[in-house]
Order: C-alpha cells, then structure tokens, then sequence
C-alpha cells in the first residue's frame, strides 16, 4: 500500500479538559468548533493556507478576544480537519488510500488551493491520488470504498469516476500487469501444484482474479464498477457471471432460516421488525441491483444460481420485474435445472401452499414461450421397399415435420428433460394437503404430450396426490386422471393402477383394455384383479383372463363415464387433424406390407380393445385415408 508523509515537525497537539490545543511561545487567537469539538489555533498559519478561514475571519470584526469560528458541516469530521490544521503548522502528516478522500474533501472545504499558496494541500494530494493510488489495485478499492462516507463530495471532486475507471482499465488487463494484494498472492502459491506448473484451479484464479477483491464493494458502487467491466467487451460472459456469483455469496448468505416469514413477522415486536425490514430493504437492494447485472448471454450463469436468486427474491418480497427476469432466465436453461432448487417456499398470505406454485408455473410456460420449433414426428418403419401411400395434406404436413427435424432436435431433447422435470416437481409438490387441484393439473398440461415418451413418473405424482387429498370427490378425482394416457404406462405401472382403490374404476377398465392388447400382442397373461375390478368388468360382459380380440365391438361404457384420453382424443385443429391422418396411414401401411398374417391379429386386437370414442374417431379416419388412397 502507498502513503506520503507531509510536513517535519513533531506532532504538539494536545488535550486539555476537552479542548485541543498546540504547544507553542504564542497564545492562541483563533477558536474552531468542528462536529462538537474544539480547538484553540493561531490565525496565522491557518489564514495563510485556508482561504475559507481568510473570508471568514475578515467578515468578523476584530476583537481583543480568540475569535470563535463554527464549523458544523465540515466533510471528514475531526480526524480530517486535525490533518489539514497539522498540515498548516508543518507537522508530519500521513496520507494514504484509507484516508485520503477525508482529507480531499476536508481541503476543498477550507480552499486549500494554489491560489492562496503554491504547493498547498489540495495539489500535493491531487499527485499523490493520480501518481501512486490510481495506479495501485488494492489501493483504488481501498479509496472507491471510503467515498461512500463521501458521497456528494466526492461525486464533485471525481474521485469516484476516476476510482471506477482505474478498477475497471486493470480488470481489463492481465493480473501480471496490476499490482495485486498480498492476499491474492498467497493464493496464487497456494495454487501451485508440486512440480511447479500452474493447476487447473490456478487457471480458474488468474481469469477471475479480481471477483474476489470487488465483492468488498457496497452494492451502489459494485453495480457502478460492473457496468464499467462489462462496457470494456473484453471480459467473457461467463466470468462476469462468477463475479456476480461472488457478490451473492458474499452479501446473499442463506437468509431463507434466518428472515422470518411474513405469517410469523406479524407476532414480532416493533424494534424486531424494524431491525429486520432494515437488513431486508438492504438484501432486496443487493438482489435487484445483481438480476440487473447479469449478462444476456444464456449460460453465463448457472441454472441452479438463478433458482437460488428467485428463492431468495420470493423471500424478501424483491419487485415483481425482477422476479418475472429471473423466471424467463430460468427457462431458458431449464432443461438444467434439478427438482430441488424449485421448491421455492411459498410466504403470501393469499396462499396457504407450502411451495410457490405460481412462480414455478410461470417459469414453465416461459419454456413453451421460447419460439421452439413443433417437435418432429415419431420415426417410421422401413420394410423393403418403401410403399407408403399419403394424400396432399398429409405429405404437406411432412413436409414441415423434415423442416421442423432440422431446426428443433435440440429443442426437442430439452423438452424430454424439461419433461421428467415437471413430473418429479408434481411428485413432490402433491405431498402439500393445501395444493389445489387446479394448479396441480395446469403444472402437469404446460408441457406438450410428446414431452412425456411414458406416463409412469405422472402416475406416481397423481398416485401421490390422491393419497394426500383423501377428500376428492368422483368428479375431481376423473378430472385429475384425465392427463393420464394409459397407452403410456409400462406393465408394472399398469398392474398397480388396476389395482389403485383410489383411481376412479373407469380408469381402471381403461388401463386394463391396453394391458390386455399388450399382453395378447406379447403372448402373456393378465395378472389376477381386485374382486371390485372383476365385478366392474363382468357388468360389462368383460372376461379379464381371455385375450380381448373376442371382444364384441358393441361393448361401450356409458357417456357421462367416457374419458377424453389427450392420447387419443378428436384433433381440434388442421395440424392436429393433419398429423393423425399420418399416423393412422402408417398403421395401415405396416399392415398392409405384413399380409402374411404376423402383425395384423394383434394389431386388431389392439384396437378393439380400445374404447367406443376412440374407435369411432379411428373408423372416421382409416375410411378417410382410404378413399383418398382410392383417388391417389
């Protein structure tokens, strides 16, 4: 650290009964009161350096008495106005980064300036500053860091530009280049590995060198000082992310077990909450000024960071913008995220869930709001020469779908993760008994059904959830299972929900026509029912233990009990309509190249033992492909 030493007399100030004074042959003619204190000085080698004090003291009228000079504003308080006075008198003074803005500003404030004397202290200051501490790295943060006492005085004097840019010009430079601190050196050795060459950790260090040391910034100058580094273009995304990483961990601590919720700060006393909104109001101040800073880049930071800022931005009530920032950052690298970091606690008083449901939520449909591309069609089979027979449409809609392969498969891969991400999230989140139902199935239906390549992880959640809502009524609990597509359970799934008391029993029936297709198809045999299951069946001339081609095609469950599977159920719109056109060709298409009988039977089957809508809406469409073949 630099200093300079000023003046060489020995110090004689001294103390008495409360008033400082100097050792000197003559008595004291002038008084200074600064910040309470007081001090008993002689005009002479005051007025000659301290121009203020010359107006002052001329404007007074003469007296045989000291004259009395107030100073009630003075910048830098007694420690700073002793220094100048010392200064004054010749005395040997110290300057250095820790207090050399006191003394500036004390200077400016007395007009220590080269038009009352050549060489005064204003000048000598102003060469020290722009010589050895702007030059030094330690000492500009040092100095950056004491102009916050000095807010306004040292916006005036530009001491504070002239910090910022000193920081930022040498964050910009190779640490070889800057003047580092002893403790950064000591941590560069500690990085050396044995053999003398540099690790992989020491790398790390020498990149983002300077995150460390600019964390001891408060947030008003931090936030001043990266937006100084980021305006430089040479630093990479992702080392501004770890310098805000830095500041978090160093101003964000873990306050979620410390800040107490909303529900229990009503019961605190007055002082508590004061105390506590204070510290609050500081940490939100921190919070904002950081989502501000971070860089547009996706990945410069990582996706379990950004859920650690929203948790903490949930607790301590941060702006709704900056919440909304977070949540669209989130979803951007969502297919990284883990169950874990969304468990966001939920503290409004409107909602008694134990999680913030709606924060989570919002973070998903910002996934879908990405701008992704349509993702791609299931792959077809090739046997032999291709025969495939299409009409317009469905060779239009392929089209697109080649199109869409190119752009999206990326996209698509995130979605499969983002996938089993929402389902584990629903698995957790349906253990809360206050958790609507509304909510659990607008989570389960924000990703789109080709997300989902099985069911099993959707049906434990809703397993889950039923066991904790003991209370569902039969309506709720059919509008729960609704999102369930039986056809995508595996068999070990398919016998624990044909025998899950909880799940309505039409549920049941309809996961034991696609087990009974699957087993007939694989040769296997439907394990024993439930006596309740068998006596449903048996109402509806069902025999579980016989394969389900036998099935009468007339067997149909009433309306009010149908399910509108979302595997299966009528397209609404053209694409939709487009695509099931396709997929229903392509079933007819493996049947027709397999007229040696191997894949039809039990494709047949298949389909018979689907329900009556389903299969009127297949009847609908194989006429349709057929006629359009005809015309072909």
């Amino acid at each position: 650290m630099k200093f300079m030493k000023l003046g060489s007399r020995p110090d004689t100030f001294y103390t008495t009964e409360a008033v400082r004074s100097v050792s000197s042959e003559v008595s004291s003619d002038l008084i200074i009161q600064v910040k309470g204190s007081r001090y008993m000085l002689h005009k002479f080698p005051l007025l000659s350096k301290c121009m203020r004090l010359q107006r002052i003291c001329s404007e007074s009228p003469e007296t045989l008495q000291p004259q009395i000079i107030q100073l009630p504003d003075f910048p830098g308080g007694i420690e700073a106005f002793e220094l100048c006075a010392k200064f004054c008198y010749g005395i040997t003074i110290t300057l250095s980064a820790y207090n050399i803005v006191a003394v500036r500003c004390a200077a400016e404030y007395l007009q220590m300036t080269e038009d009352v004397e050549k060489g005064n202290l204003v000048y000598k200051i102003e060469v020290f500053f722009n010589s050895c501490i702007l030059h030094g790295w330690k000492d500009s943060i040092i100095t950056l860091q004491s102009t916050k006492a000095f807010s306004l005085w040292s916006e005036d004097l530009g001491i504070t530009s002239r910090c910022i840019e000193s920081i930022a010009s040498k964050v910009l430079t190779h640490p070889s280049k800057v003047s580092l601190s002893h403790s950064h050196s000591r941590r560069v050795q500690d990085d050396m590995s044995c053999n003398g060459a540099e690790s992989q950790r020491h790398q790390q260090t020498i990149k983002g060198w300077w995150a460390e040391d600019i964390a001891e910034l408060s947030i008003d100058l931090y936030w001043r000082t990266m937006i100084g580094i980021k305006s430089g273009g040479k630093i990479p995304s992702n080392l501004i992310g770890e310098a805000l990483q830095v500041y978090a961990s160093r101003w964000l601590p873990n306050i979620s077990r410390k800040v107490k919720t909303n529900r229990e700060a009503t019961t605190a006393s007055t002082s508590d909450s004061d105390s506590a909104g204070e510290v609050t109001s500081k940490h939100r101040l921190v919070l904002e000024s950081l989502v501000s800073l971070l860089p547009s880049e996706r990945g410069a930071v990582s996706c379990s960071f950004l859920l650690k800022l929203l948790k903490v931005a949930n607790i301590l009530n941060a702006s709704s913008s900056s919440k909304m920032e977070l949540a669209r950052r989130v979803a951007l690298q969502l297919e990284e995220a883990r169950v874990s970091d969304l468990l966001i606690p939920c503290l409004s008083h409107s909602s008694d869930t134990l999680y913030d449901v709606d924060i989570v939520l919002t973070i998903f449909e910002q996934f879908m709001l990405q701008g992704q591309s349509p993702p791609t069609s299931p792959p077809r089979s090739k046997l032999g020469i291709e025969r495939r027979r299409r009409s317009r449409s469905a060779e239009n809609v392929d089209l697109e779908f080649q199109e869409a392969r190119r752009s999206s498969s990326a996209s698509h891969s995130s979605k499969l993760k983002v996938g089993r991400i929402v389902d584990g999230y629903l698995q957790e989140t349906a253990k809360d008994v206050n958790l609507p139902l509304s909510k659990f199935i607008a989570i389960a239906e924000t990703i789109p059904n080709i997300s989902r390549p099985d069911h099993d992880d959707l049906y434990r959640a809703i397993d889950i959830y039923l066991k904790a809502h003991p209370e569902l009524n039969k309506s709720e609990r059919k509008r729960l299972c609704r999102i369930l597509d039986c056809r995508k359970l595996s068999v070990e799934a398919c016998m624990h929900a044909a025998q899950n008391e909880k799940l309505p029993l039409r549920v049941v029936v309809q996961v034991l026509f696609f087990e009974q297709s699957r087993a007939a198809a694989t040769g296997a045999k439907v394990a024993d029912l439930p006596s309740n299951i068998k006596a449903l069946l048996a109402s509806h001339n069902i025999d579980p233990s016989k394969p389900p081609g036998p099935l009468s095609t007339t067997t149909s469950i009433p309306a009010d009990d149908e399910w509108s599977n979302p595997g299966i159920k009528s397209p609404k719109s053209r694409n939709s309509r487009l695509r099931t056109k396709v997929a229903g060709e392509d079933d007819l298409d493996e049947n027709e190249m397999n007229r040696d009988g191997m894949g039809r039977p039990s494709k047949f089957k298949a389909f018979c033992a689907l329900p009556r809508r389903p299969k009127r809406m297949f009847n609908k469409l194989l006429s349709i492909n057929r006629s359009g073949s005809e015309k072909n």
